[in-house]
């Protein structure tokens, strides 16, 4: 047999090779594509150190694939095109040889805690459209050449460390449709560039508080595929450009917390596709466009600005209008009555203009109501009847106005309710008492109206702020206080009579509780069941009585403590001295005793006046010294004088009496005829004698007595 030549051994294979079917060859590549990317993933995992979330990651059979490790994997045509690791806390560099998935056009590596700089290794993945870094912690530059990414449609670098300039190199993406570059650290410049990536639909630069003030260049308004354009809070100046206006695929506009100054340009209201408009807290002036034709809006608040001018009328026949905020600006006249009959309408939020005249009457009858806020304007006239006529209404607020009338009827059934503050208008009439027991509210400011009634004994279980402060709420206090969770009561200056109930102790999580100025009565409780969180009390202006109890001086972080102007007495609680007391008063009371030595100091000069039977030891307090003898009035001291003399003349006529007597024994005894023959000196003289001794304090009357020759009385 003839050898065969090495020539003919090799022409045999090349021939083989030639008339193997084209399908056993496609086979051949694809399994060698296989084994190379499994091979890159089981690289990957053990880069990230096996973490338990890639377990199921392990060396395929025959009959597996490393197409079936999902979430992570995605395949197209049994090769590797989409790599998530999402929200894996992964902590590391983004590995080098990630680009030896050949065929990825997808990259999501999205909320974790990547670190580093912008990896180029990405720029080897020549098919890459989608690439996610958001919520991660690179940091650094973005490159100059990111338009080595040339198919990438979709860039989320959001969230992260980026800083410096914004690469004018992004306008050369012409494929992007999606850029998101919001909440990083860029402290440099924004590229007009950017205004010439004409398939650009979405794009948001929000909350890059650092970028260097920069105006919005006109060449982003030729962006005529942008639907969503967000700019929120990244210091942009200056004006809006007229030709805001003429991006028709506008559907988002977000360039709230901004400094944006001049008018809002009037061709925005013209779009027909616009459903957002968010311009609040901006420096905006002027009226706005009275002419709407965006019947598309949903949204519009332009709040925080300095906006002049009527609401315009056009806003009522935007029927998809959910939330209109126009607070905080200058807009005046009457509110159009046509935008309470918007039938989509939930948050109607217009406080704090110049607004006058009356409400509109069909408010929350024709849509879900949820929120109606118009404090802060000059209205008159009632409050919508219907505004929790679909039982949705959370928030009431329409203080500082001057509304009059009573509260809507449609509260007393409204579950919904959290929020009720009405204070200082002319409101009147009692409160609908189901809104009391509302199971969500949890504030009611009714101060400075004419409100009437008794409180009930229920309130809501999430009720924390109860200020009904001058009103005309009438009745006691009631028992079923205890059951109330409140933080905050302040019902001063109104017309509550009776007791304090032991009751009103029980509250723990109070805070504050006002009841000055009403007509309570009797002692105080004795007893204080848990008052540990009372910072401020006040119950001045009343006709309470009886002691202080010395519970009072017991509350752990009481700063706040008025009882003035009632008729406590009794002495101070030495326990008082022990509290930190920024604001004491016990004036006008009958209180008596030693002030506790803790208040003898002149912060505390005020705080004990008009109390006749109060004592300090030292003057400082404006109070009698204790120690001191008491200083009598010239009444009473002209009483003693006038006692004291009285006395002494009674003496006197005693010692005289005793006297006569005694003379007139002796007379008896020793009697003589010449003994009666007295001389008219010895006459006169004995009536001087006793003249002199008992006319100055008697009647000035003069007795004659015997007297021998030696002027001595002896006997009648």
């Amino acid at each position: 047999m003839t050898k065969p030549t090495p020539t003919s051994s090799l022409h045999t294979h090349l021939c083989f090779l030639l008339f193997l079917p084209p399908l056993l060859i496609s086979h051949a590549n694809s399994q060698s594509l296989q084994d190379q990317e499994q091979a890159v993933l089981l690289k990957l995992k053990s880069y990230l150190q096996s973490p338990p979330f890639l377990s199921h990651w392990i060396q395929s059979t025959s009959n597996t694939s490393h197409c079936s490790w999902q979430p992570e994997i995605t395949c197209t045509n049994n090769s590797v095109t989409g790599l998530s690791l999402v929200h894996t806390n992964i902590t590391l560099p983004v590995p080098p040889f990630i680009c030896d998935l050949k065929n990825l056009t997808l990259i999501d590596l999205s909320y974790n805690n990547f670190t580093g700089e912008f990896p180029k290794a990405f720029y080897n993945c020549s098919k890459l459209q989608y690439l996610n870094l958001s919520q991660n912690s690179f940091d650094g530059k973005i490159p100059e050449d990111i338009d080595s990414l040339p198919r990438l449609q979709y860039l989320d670098l959001g969230a992260n460390y980026f800083s410096g300039d914004i690469p004018a190199a992004i306008g050369q993406l012409q494929e992007l449709r999606n850029l998101q570059l919001y909440m990083n650290n860029f402290n440099g410049s924004v590229p007009p560039e950017i205004g010439n990536l004409s398939n650009l639909n979405n794009q948001s630069l929000s909350f890059n508080t650092n970028l260097v003030p920069w105006n919005l260049p006109s060449n982003f308004t030729k962006l005529k595929n942008l639907k969503n354009l967000y700019i929120r809070g990244s210091n942009l100046n200056g004006e809006l450009p007229g030709t805001l206006g003429e991006m028709a695929a506008l559907e988002h506009l977000d360039l709230a917390y901004n400094s944006l100054n001049g008018t809002i340009p009037s061709g925005l209201f013209l779009l027909k596709n616009l459903s957002i408009i968010y311009l609040f807290n901006n420096s905006l002036s002027g009226n706005v466009s009275q002419v709407v034709e965006a019947l598309n809006l949903s949204i519009i608040d332009i709040s925080g600005n300095d906006l002049t001018g009527p609401i315009p009328e056009d806003y009522g026949n935007l029927t998809k209008l959910t939330e209109l905020a126009l607070f905080l600006n200058g807009f005046s006249g009457a509110v159009p009555a046509s935008i309470g009959r918007l039938p989509n309408l939930k948050q109607f939020r217009v406080f704090i203009n110049n607004l006058s005249g009356t409400l509109p009457p069909d408010f929350g009858r024709y849509s879900e109501l949820e929120g109606f806020e118009v404090s802060g304007n000059r209205l008159t006239g009632k409050l919508p009847d219907h505004l929790c006529y679909w039982g949705k209404l959370s928030t009431l607020v329409a203080y500082e106005n001057n509304l009059t009338g009573e509260l809507p009827s449609s509260l007393g059934n409204c579950t919904s309710l959290t929020k009720v503050k009405v204070y200082d208008n002319g409101l009147s009439g009692n409160i609908p008492s189901g809104m009391w027991t509302a199971p969500n509210l949890i504030h009611v400011l009714m101060s400075n109206n004419s409100f009437t009634g008794e409180l009930p004994e229920k309130m809501s279980g999430n009720l924390t702020r109860l200020e009904i402060r001058d009103n005309r709420f009438s009745g006691n206090i009631p028992t079923g206080v205890s059951s109330w969770n409140l933080k905050v009561f302040d019902a001063g200056n109104n017309l509550f009579n009776g007791t304090i109930p032991q009751e009103l102790t029980a509250l723990p999580s109070l805070i504050t509780l006002s009841l000055d100025q009403n007509q309570l009565t009797g002692f105080l409780p004795s007893e204080i069941i848990s008052w540990k969180s009372l910072n401020a009390l006040n119950f001045s202006q009343n006709q309470l009585s009886g002691p202080i109890p010395a519970g009072l001086g017991l509350l752990p972080v009481i700063t706040e403590l008025d009882l003035s102007e009632n008729q406590f007495s009794g002495q101070i609680p030495a326990q008082l001295g022990n509290l930190e007391l920024s604001n004491f008063n016990l004036s006008s009371n009958h209180l008596s005793g030693k002030i506790p030595i803790e208040f003898e100091n002149p912060a505390y000069d005020g705080s004990f006046l008009d109390n006749q039977g109060l004592c300090a030891t030292r003057p400082s307090a404006k109070l009698s010294i204790c120690n001191s003898q008491p200083r009598k009035s010239s009444k009473i001291w002209s009483t003693y004088l006038a006692l004291i003399l009285t006395l002494a003349i009674l003496l006197s006529l005693l010692a005289l009496s005793l006297s006569f007597f005694m003379v007139r024994a002796y007379w008896k005894r020793n009697r003589s005829d010449s003994d009666w023959k007295l001389t008219t000196f010895q006459r006169v003289n004995f009536r001087v004698s006793i003249s002199t001794m008992i006319g100055s304090g008697g009647s000035g009357k003069v007795y004659c007595v015997p007297v021998n020759r030696t002027g001595d009385v002896v006997g009648i």
